[in-house]
Parts: C-alpha cells; structure tokens; sequence
C-alpha cells in the first residue's frame, strides 16, 4: 500500500506521517508512507492524506503553488483514491474558506469555512473535546463511542454543511463539525496524528476503508 502525505508547504508533516506508519503496523498493512509533493507519487498512491494548518487562504495557495500538485490530487481523488484532509487540509474540502477574505475550496463537500461562534468560550478552540455521533454510522468510526475525545487547535469551522456529510460533531458554544466525509473523501477537523489512541484507530480505520 502506497499512501501520500502532501507535502505543499503547511501541516505536521512527520507527525501525520509517524501517526500513519504505526497505524499501518498495528493493522498488519505493509505501507510504504511518503511524504510527497511530487504529482506523480501522488497519482501512484492508494491513500492520500492531507494535512494542514494556518490560514485557510495560505494553504489554498501553497497547494496551487506547486506545479501540478493540484490536479494529481483532483484527478487521483475524483478516480476513487481514498481521502483524508486534517484541520485545514479537511477545511480545503469546503466551497470556500472565510478566513481574512473570500477563497475558493475544493468543493468537495458542502458548506463554508467560517469563524467559530462561541461567545464567553477562548478562540482558537485549543485541546480535548468529546464527539458526538451515530455509532455504527461509518467505517472511520468503528471501535469509537461517543465522547471519545479527540485534540482540536482551531478557529474556523465548517457552516452550513450538508446533513448527509458531517459524521461527528464537539461542543464549544454549540455543535462544531468535526469529522466530515463524502464518497471517498473525508477530513477531520481535529488531529488524529495528536489523539493518542483514538486518533489511531480513526487512521487505522481510514486505512482499511472500502469506499
């Protein structure tokens, strides 16, 4: 199994990749994780992984920057290569990000990215927060039960989302969308490379999914 963590310049990129090695052992999968910018190493692999984090708008702009990264991903994802973005790199996956003006996403799921309205509580949202789900809903979420807790550092969120897309959501002043995911792309607006043993089994999971 070939799986790409794209590299564009922003996100924990040892970090994610570490998180997707030991998940990989722990599920007896023979992966070959590489950290990549390279079109074609993404086109080749059968799982990609998007990290991110910053501004909306910045990471936009560094996945556009390099050369033809961009459309490896569009095209290997549109083909069925399963996705996964994280934070940012799942808020890439919105129509467009509201973060120090107006920047298209992807448009790979519904909804806006836009700040946190939490009055009285701390932005960014920084830590461990419960998830709210259906279990038994997703692949990405077995062996999970609600309230598992997962680490959050952020301060844009995705709105107006579609029903259908959001697989779990936190609490900070009201429902925070947290995990999203549509045919073969998802994104997780936590760090599974930062949730310990939760966290892995979100990635052991994403590894073994059929989509």
């Amino acid at each position: 199994m070939k799986i790409a963590v794209v590299d564009y310049g922003s996100g924990n990129l040892a970090s994610a990749s570490r998180a997707v090695a030991i998940a990989a052992e722990r599920s007896g999968l023979v992966a070959d994780v590489r950290v990549t910018s390279d079109p074609a190493e993404i086109r080749e692999a059968s799982r990609i992984v998007l990290p991110g984090q910053g501004a909306f708008g910045d990471c936009m702009e560094g996945l556009s920057a390099v050369p033809h990264l961009r459309d490896a991903l569009e095209e290997t994802v549109d083909a069925g290569t399963p996705f996964l973005g994280i934070c940012v790199g799942m808020q890439l996956m919105a129509e467009r990000g509201l973060e120090y003006g107006a920047t298209e996403g992807l448009g790979w799921v519904r909804g806006e990215i836009t700040r946190i309205d939490a009055p009285g509580l701390r932005l960014p949202q920084m830590g461990w927060n419960g998830l709210d789900f259906t279990p038994g809903s997703h692949h990405l979420l077995g062996g999970l039960v609600p309230g598992d807790h997962v680490y959050f550092t952020h301060s844009f969120a995705l709105s107006d989302g579609k029903p259908s897309e959001i697989l779990a959501t936190t609490d900070y002043g009201g429902p925070v969308v947290a995990l999203v995911a549509r045919d073969n792309r998802a994104g997780t607006q936590f760090h599974p490379e930062k949730s310990q043993e939760v966290g892995l089994a979100i990635m052991r999971n994403f590894l073994t999914w059929a989509p």
